[in-house]
């Protein structure tokens, strides 16, 4: 077994708290690749930004658990090798099972996500509190999920969003030990989450209604990528037939991350840059064979839209 503190790696304890007092909230970047995982730091660093590293089962699978065990020793050695210090968590995103968080705590994990919410409520509150039971052994901190997301992203698919009840919220934490909780206010996990003509809106009341049972409780929001129109139509104009979609306000997702809402989720955005990206270079220079001639671009494209979303949407810059 390999310490997560051997790798460089800090658990989310106590990021959260300052997030909680400060008004913002961590960023939360998946990532399944190397361009992704240089632009997240490079942009961290220069924002002076902690920064959770996200993997999910699939990325798990598709990148190597043995691999992504040193990217992200590497990413913490990278930050510091650019100047500063940032404080990196690697998480694992929409845990399935106790196994899943067994192997990932094993490889160097320094929090996990155990998500029952598919599960009635009392199997969801026994399987939580068997992961935190043993993740806590470890040091290692646990985010469960009370509500259900629609959309569809890597191995998460529901069709109807079911909001979290405040009133089971508060019962929830006090029987697992979570250290955060995902909550489903209206965000929506994919690109195509809503479409044009809809007013997509975070349930800011549900959400105070939670800070109101769980005052000062980490609370967590996944599906808030915003689905930037710019790289839709780019993805679109250079031969890609993306259907219209659009995201969650990002003026919403601030004022979110003033509350308790201290991690908030997005990989979507992040494909979509870095596709746009790409396909750019593919149709104005149909010669070009070189991968490092188009993923050079695409990680300079992403890093521009971590930065963005750490100064503009989540507060999190000079934070650390």
């Amino acid at each position: 077994m390999i310490k997560f503190s051997d790798l460089g790696l800090v658990n989310s304890r106590d990021l959260f708290a300052k997030a909680v007092t400060g008004g913002y909230a961590i960023p939360a970047f998946n990532f399944n690749n190397m361009e992704q995982l240089q632009a997240i730091i490079q942009a961290c660093v220069e924002t002076k930004s902690p920064v959770i590293l996200q993997v999910s089962a699939g990325a798990r699978k598709y990148a190597n658990k043995t691999l992504l065990q040193y990217m992200a020793q590497g990413a913490t050695k990278y930050a510091e090798e650019l100047g500063v210090k940032v404080p990196i968590v690697l998480h694992l995103d929409h845990g399935d099972s106790l196994e899943t968080v067994k192997s990932c705590v094993e490889y160097g994990f320094s929090s996990v996500m155990i998500d029952g919410s598919h599960h009635e409520y009392n199997k969801n509150v026994d399987i939580t509190a068997e992961v935190v039971e043993y993740a806590h052994k470890y040091d290692v901190t646990v985010e469960g999920e009370l509500g259900v997301l629609a959309g569809v992203e890597d191995d998460v698919v529901a069709e109807h969003h079911t909001y979290t009840q405040p009133e089971e919220v508060e019962d929830f934490v006090k029987k697992t030990g979570v250290d955060s909780l995902a909550i489903s206010i209206g965000t929506s996990h994919g690109a195509y989450k809503f479409k044009p003509g809809q007013n997509p809106e975070i349930r800011l009341d549900i959400l105070r209604e939670i800070e109101k049972k769980i005052p000062g409780f980490p609370i967590v929001l996944h599906g808030a990528s915003s689905v930037p129109q710019e790289y839709v139509k780019m993805i679109n104009s250079y031969g890609g037939k993306l259907d219209d979609a659009i995201g969650i306000s990002e003026d919403q997702l601030r004022e979110a991350a003033k509350s308790a809402v201290c991690k908030i989720n997005i990989d979507s955005d992040s494909r979509l840059a870095m596709t746009a990206a790409i396909r750019k270079i593919f149709a104005e220079d149909p010669k070009e064979f070189d991968p490092r001639k188009y993923l050079g671009p695409a990680r300079d494209e992403m890093k521009k839209l971590y930065m963005h979303k750490i100064n503009n949407v989540l507060g999190s810059n000079n934070r650390i």
